[in-house]
């Protein structure tokens, strides 16, 4: 799940990265400030919940197609075993089942695959725009004038990461019912030395 939380935030990430461009004419003048989306995702609580629920959806399906394979793999070791003793009528049966088992497998498996992506997708995109309205609310009321990505940074002092602050204020609204407004946002970071 961490490639693909990483592969969701990567185009976000590249839309924010003509931004970087203007950051250093931008940091002399303005209220700059670092977040990490990856880390928003993996420990947020909003971010929790999604891997949760995917885990959740998908867990029963995996389970019988694992035994669905394990039951094809003792087909074919018990094929090899009797091969010797069966008649060609028989041999040729089993091993046409053996075949159809194994067809159904690839496509059990390769429509699993396809409903896990599809829904990942739904569900990270959903979760984006969650974590990007938080660090856009934190960043108008804390007056940052800008908010990049850490994985578009090259570098960055500590002082300019707002992760964990925005951190705070999705913990503090997943305690919230979800018809509730957004938690205040805690107190800006330390300023970066200099500012």
């Amino acid at each position: 799940m961490k490639c693909s939380i990483s592969r969701q935030v990567a185009v976000w990430i590249v839309a924010a990265g003509g931004a970087v461009g203007a950051l250093p004419a931008l940091a002399a003048d303005g209220k700059v400030a670092v977040v990490d989306f990856q880390r928003l995702a993996q420990e947020s609580p909003q971010g929790k919940e999604v891997l949760e629920s995917l885990r959740n959806e998908f867990a029963p399906r995996e389970r019988t197609l694992q035994a669905q394979g394990q039951a094809l793999k003792a087909k074919q070791d018990k094929l090899q075993k009797d091969a010797a003793t069966m008649t060609d009528d028989q041999r040729t049966r089993a091993e046409k089942e053996l075949r159809d088992g194994a067809r159904d497998f690839e496509r059990a498996r390769g429509e699993l695959q396809d409903d896990e992506t599809a829904r990942r997708n739904e569900q990270f995109s959903r979760l984006q725009r969650t974590l990007i309205e938080e660090v856009r609310g934190y960043a108008k009321a804390q007056s940052y004038d800008m908010v990049v990505s850490g994985d578009a940074v090259i570098y960055a002092t500590p002082g300019y990461d707002i992760t964990p602050a925005v951190l705070t204020a999705l913990q503090a609204r997943a305690t919230t019912s979800p018809a509730a407004k957004p938690a205040a946002p805690p107190a800006a970071p330390a300023k970066p030395p200099g500012k």
